[in-house]
């Protein structure tokens, strides 16, 4: 769990007010997205990042407020050609930052939010936008796939924002949504009367699956983790395989890596998002591990060797009967042009293509090439999304 919400539950739990600052829009070359956090203490200690440090100075000067006079505030900040010099963000971009103080009286959700963090289910935290003059203003919802806790006041804007944060969940998005429904029950207003909504997505880490009991193992463990992954490392030799020698897993599993990989698919374990990678470099488990593997639906599958056994590999699995359209999917010889040979430098190869295949991206250094930084793909637009810029 991210240690900002750690942070913050620990605050709450001891009867201690925290300050939550959250990003709820961003536009252009801004450094962090949508459900970005960051936590102040009353004592000054921050943990968590709103931006790359550019505006936390006045976030946490917010967050003090909020502390002092249990106030909350909507705070946009950017930075153009002529205010240069003031308070924003040096890399050209925007962002809109609520800034709340948080204890057990405003915010009772809180409990049931980070229970279904530590269980691993996806939960989401819908939020009122609206100033402190507006019905409900500042309230919250908690929602995850069968139940919600908290309300807007309003029986009929809950139903319509746990319909929205429930879609939001499925896609593994936040954003901000104007409901149809007015903030409280009664005539409706219009867009007037229509309140804005900050969705945060809070869904469980990808996982990336080891297999293979090496020292590559334990640099892309390494490198998995840094990434945000939850990291499996498993192989079928206790010897080799313990958790001294994988200290960056959080899980170290001995167990043949076919048996494992299916039946961590047939539990529901593993999702588009999930990265396999094998490091076995014997054919006796390599062969039947990819087999499985290529016929789930996982975002990356990678096996690494020289280009001669991934030969043999694809060939292998080839006459095991896999499609041209499953092996396709295979990364083999697994990684990018990095020329490194080093475990930590192979696992930097690895973990840099599945960003790639991830995110997209050119693989050219950026300085010789044009346009923003901060490129990402946009989902489909739905009825009730705002775009992201405030």
């Amino acid at each position: 769990m991210n240690d900002a919400w750690q942070q913050l539950y620990r605050l709450w739990e001891s009867g201690t007010p925290g300050a939550l600052a959250t990003v709820v829009s961003a536009y252009g070359s801004a450094p962090r997205q949508p459900g970005a956090i960051m936590v102040c203490t009353p004592q000054g200690k921050v943990t968590g990042s709103v931006s790359g440090g550019c505006v936390e100075g006045a976030v946490y000067d917010k967050a003090q407020e909020a502390l002092r006079y249990g106030t909350a505030a909507l705070e946009r900040y950017g930075v153009g050609d002529d205010d240069a010099g003031a308070v924003g963000l040096t890399c050209g971009g925007t962002i809109e930052v609520l800034v709340e103080r948080v204890d057990r009286s405003s915010f009772p959700e809180l409990e049931d939010l980070l229970t279904h963090r530590r269980a691993g289910t996806a939960v989401a935290l819908a939020t009122l936008l609206d100033d402190a003059s507006a019905p409900g203003s500042g309230r919250h919802l908690v929602c995850w796939a069968d139940g919600t806790s908290g309300s807007t006041g309003s029986s009929a804007l809950d139903e319509e924002i746990a319909r929205e944060a429930k879609r939001l969940l499925a896609q593994g998005r936040s954003g901000v949504i104007r409901p149809t429904t007015a903030a409280t029950d009664g005539p409706k207003n219009g867009t007037a009367g229509s309140p804005r909504v900050f969705v945060n997505c809070l869904t469980p880490p990808p996982r990336m699956l080891i297999y293979g009991a090496n020292d590559f193992a334990a640099a892309l463990a390494r490198q998995g983790a840094l990434l945000g992954y939850r990291v499996t490392v498993c192989d079928a030799r206790p010897v080799f395989t313990t958790p001294e020698r994988f200290p960056d897993a959080d899980d170290v599993v001995v167990a043949w890596p076919h048996h494992h990989l299916a039946a961590e698919a047939a539990a529901g374990r593993i999702d588009a998002r999930t990265a396999v990678v094998s490091l076995t470099h014997d054919p006796k488990f390599d062969h039947p591990l990819l087999k499985t593997a290529l016929r789930l639906d996982l975002a990356y599958t990678g096996a690494m060797g020289s280009r001669r056994t991934a030969a043999r590999r694809v060939a292998g699995l080839r006459a095991a009967g896999l499609p041209e359209e499953q092996l396709t999917r295979l990364s083999s010889p697994a990684g990018l042009d990095l020329t490194g040979t080093s475990p930590a430098e192979t696992a930097l190869s690895i973990t840099a293509e599945i960003l790639h295949l991830r995110n997209g991206g050119s693989r050219m250094r950026l300085r010789d090439i044009h346009g923003p930084i901060h490129r990402k793909a946009t989902p489909p637009q739905q009825p009730l999304l705002e775009v992201s810029a405030p």
